[in-house]
């Protein structure tokens, strides 16, 4: 068992602290911890875990709020088993989407008396989580209020210090599109909103708008900095440190003038500028309510930012490279699986062994940067715990009899990556085969689609649970997520899910999403299969010039185990589709492992893309 980081002492300092007037203006009643930093980022610096720091819980997402007498944590179904396995008894699960389950303000408005004030620092929560929850809490009759100084980074004496490391140009060569013509296609979007000013908040939106790329946030190749657009300026507010002479060369080159301004002055900077301009102040409502209290309420355009639905649909040279990459992604994961078949038997690879020497593989690859997030490498039980982070204390080893499950991607200068496989090396039972059928089928069903233009990704979802649901089985995560160009694995605004996405534009070609349907019994096993898609137009029977067709294209490049699968569920489209998949698998990679000499892992590949039916 791991050992529980105790948070008796860390929450009676902080209880203290709510009522320290050096500290906040009045005693607070509640104080809230989101998970977030700055730029409402879902990957964040060691420097502003916060959240993990006062709960113990490593997960990305969450959010705590304690009082007087209550400690608890908010998180989703990704979540649940590893937030029980990491919090100490100070702490209450408390499970998002579950029906009986209240949002924060709900419970806050239910164990807190009228005249409450619940505080939180309003640089970490977005305007869009503010502003219902101080309606809610008014309702109540009590009070949401902005604390300046983070109670949380008082507390914490050995915070690690922001990172400041050098900001690299990411060229044309794989941007496919200069700086100063993505600024111009922004300005256009501005002046048919009205907008005199765009605040730029969100890393990788900034790092994709002047093409940059930087190494601040692990996994993430994003800098911290904030930009404002005017009509006839870009103002970028960076520590100057990480600014080298080829950046400056890189935006002459691409002939964007650019004003460079310390980091924590966008603040006032922002203040003086709204007096100056006449028109709209855009700042997407998924920023911070710090930033957006600075903006009168007449002048503000809260839409999201033009910038991330722009950077959702990629540039022919972005397709190019991010196909290209899954291929030799492919190739990577492909000597990883092979090996592990053949190590497998000696007894000695573990999730972490195995973690690492995936990694190794990838290493080898023309243009490969780093992982795009920790690998999930996670044997037997461990896959159920959807984000499952293998480390030191609790690492198990990976045996012929249970289910490995493996969720890893990379970034390459020319795109991300991000595949999952589920693997069994000796004698599944029927059950989880079945359980893996019917996740395949779920995949298989969704990446065959055929849907109108500008649908939106909600109305899909469906399509990958319905052969679980047939059997009373479900997933707790969404089915698809966007990814970036060598920018963030998880990257919006579209997206596949039960949830809606509210500022979903609809499917679009040249989009490229993750389908990754799964399965988890706790304590068990999990069975998730993730492939990258891309959006491609299609002929279909009538085609009508009302609406054009759009279809999947599948980008990832690694077979899928056919042992698991059960011939009798499949149809023959099903089998039609997985053997194409497979030949097209054989075709790309085997050249890759070919020209470098891994002829284990080719032989390998052969075999596991032999056609089936």
């Amino acid at each position: 068992m791991v050992n529980l980081k105790s948070t008796s002492h860390l929450l009676e300092k902080l209880r203290g602290l709510m009522k320290n007037t050096k500290y906040v203006q009045e005693p607070i009643n509640a104080y809230i911890v989101p998970s977030e930093d700055r730029h409402q980022s879902e990957y964040i610096a060691d420097c502003d875990q916060r959240r993990a720091f006062i709960t113990g819980f490593t997960g990305s997402s969450g959010t705590a709020v304690v009082t007087e007498k209550d400690a608890c944590l908010w998180t989703d179904g990704r979540y649940y088993l590893q937030a029980t396995q990491e919090m100490d008894k100070n702490w209450t699960l408390m499970k998002l989407n579950d029906p009986g389950t209240p949002t924060e303000s709900v419970w806050l408005s239910k164990v807190l008396p009228s005249g409450s004030r619940v505080g939180v620092d309003p640089q970490l929560m977005s305007y869009d989580s503010w502003h219902p929850m101080q309606t809610q809490l008014e309702a109540s009759g009590m009070l949401l209020v902005p604390v300046q100084t983070n109670l949380i980074d008082v507390i914490w004496e050995d915070r690690p210090a922001p990172p400041c490391n050098i900001v690299q140009p990411h060229p044309l060569k794989y941007s496919g599109k200069a700086c100063s013509q993505k600024v111009q296609e922004v300005r256009l979007d501005m002046t048919d909103k009205g907008a005199s000013l765009l605040v730029v908040t969100a890393l990788d939106e900034i790092a994709w708008l002047l093409n940059l790329r930087g190494s601040d946030i692990d996994y993430n190749p994003v800098f911290f900095s904030y930009v404002i657009v005017t009509p006839s300026d870009v103002h970028f507010f960076v520590e100057e440190s990480k600014i080298t002479i080829a950046v400056r060369d890189h935006f002459k080159q691409e002939g964007l003038a650019v004003t460079l301004h310390p980091y924590d002055k966008v603040y006032s900077f922002l203040t003086e500028q709204i007096s100056v301009y006449e028109g709209k102040v855009w700042l997407s409502y998924l920023s911070s309510y710090g930033l957006m209290a600075l903006i009168p309420e007449r002048k503000r355009l809260t839409d999201i930012s033009p910038i991330a639905v722009m950077k959702a649909v990629k540039n022919p040279t972005e397709i190019t490279g991010l196909i290209n990459c899954h291929i030799r992604d492919g190739a990577a994961v492909c000597c990883y699986l092979a090996w592990l078949e053949k190590e497998i038997s000696r007894g000695v690879v573990t999730e972490v062994s195995g973690a690492t020497k995936l990694e190794q593989f990838r290493k080898q690859m023309d243009d490969f940067v780093g992982l795009s997030f920790p690998t999930i490498s996670s044997a037997g039980p461990n896959g159920a715990i959807i984000h499952y982070t293998p480390s030191e204390e609790h690492d198990r080893q990976i045996t012929a009899n249970e289910m490995y499950l493996c969720d890893s991607g990379a970034q390459f200068r020319d795109g991300t990556t991000d595949v999952t496989r589920t693997v069994h090396f000796g004698t599944p039972t029927e059950y989880e085969k079945e359980c893996f059928t019917r996740v395949f089928k779920g995949q298989a069903s969704l990446a065959s689609a055929i849907f109108p233009q500008k649908i939106k990704g909600h109305y899909l979802d469906t399509l990958a649970r319905k052969y679980l649901w047939d059997v009373g089985l479900d997933y707790l995560h969404g089915t698809g997520h966007g990814i970036g160009s060598y920018l963030n694995v998880h990257e919006g605004p579209m997206g596949v899910s039960w949830r809606t996405y509210p500022d979903d534009p609809g499917l679009s070609e040249g989009m490229f999403l993750s389908n990754e349907p799964g399965y988890y019994e706790d304590g068990k096993f999990g069975i998730r299969l993730e492939n990258i898609e891309r959006v491609i137009p299609v002929e279909t029977k009538y085609n009508l010039p009302i609406r054009k067709f759009l279809m999947f294209e599948t980008v990832t490049m690694v077979p899928i185990q056919t042992k698991m699968l059960v011939p009798e569920l499949l149809t023959e489209k099903e089998i039609a589709y997985l053997n194409n998949y497979h030949m097209k698998v054989r075709e790309l990679v085997g050249p890759v492992l070919k020209k470098m000499g891994h002829l284990e892992a080719l032989e390998w590949l052969y075999r596991e893309t032999e056609p089936i039916g």
